[in-house]
């Protein structure tokens, strides 16, 4: 068994990563901005805390004494480039502070490339607003690149179509980077098991590691 602090917990796939944790055995630390909205997330296994993944300080205060973090945080109402980074500085700073030495960061699949050096939001017709919001992801990634070889990072990315109420069939298939053929589709619970069977296992280090059914 792990001991695990989730990042952005009151969110669907947070939420899904807090189940497939506790159905595995794992004690869980939730951390949201306000426990007051989430108190229902508390359960046997799941710690409920206040916290602000871009706040080094915050995060290494949740993250003592875990084995691992997941950060499937996300805002809105701030630009996604001052968000992604700063979650990215504050992940590589208060782990560090903290100990914990494993991360699973939450990626997008706008991200990923449909060729050798070409992504899918360079595609001359993608939305723009949905590009500007893709390359804080961009640049998350490169804070996390540019991190230290003491995080043992992973950023896992689904594919655009996110199913939360498709069923936990257990399987999925992985590309490093790139766009996976086929459907593009994966539910919420398998994308969790994608996540603690990296944590459980880690087979993957330092890259964007794109998951699908």
């Amino acid at each position: 068994m792990s001991s695990i602090v989730v990042f952005g917990a009151g969110g669907r796939v947070g939420r899904a990563v807090l189940a497939e944790a506790v159905r595995r055995g794992h004690t869980v630390t939730a951390v949201v901005r306000d426990p007051r909205t989430y108190a229902d997330l508390a359960g046997p296994g799941i710690t409920v805390v206040r916290g602000d993944a871009t706040d080094a300080d915050a995060v290494a205060a949740a993250a003592a004494g875990h084995d691992a973090a997941v950060n499937a945080s996300a805002r809105l109402d701030v630009p996604s480039r001052d968000f992604f980074v700063a979650a990215a500085e504050a992940m590589i700073a208060g782990l560090g502070k903290a100990g914990v030495q494993r991360l699973l960061v939450l990626g997008i699949a706008t991200t990923l490339e449909t060729a050798p050096g070409v992504r899918i939001m360079d595609d001359p017709s993608f939305p723009e607003e949905h590009r500007i919001f893709s390359q804080g992801h961009v640049a998350e990634f490169e804070t996390l690149t540019a991190a230290g070889p003491g995080l043992d990072w992973l950023m896992v990315v689904p594919p655009m179509n996110l199913d939360p109420q498709g069923p936990r069939t257990g399987g999925y298939r992985t590309a490093e980077g790139t766009v996976l053929d086929g459907t593009g589709h994966i539910s919420h619970p398998d994308l969790a098991i994608a996540l603690l069977d990296e944590i459980d296992t880690p087979r993957h280090h330092r890259i964007q590691l794109a998951v699908a059914d």
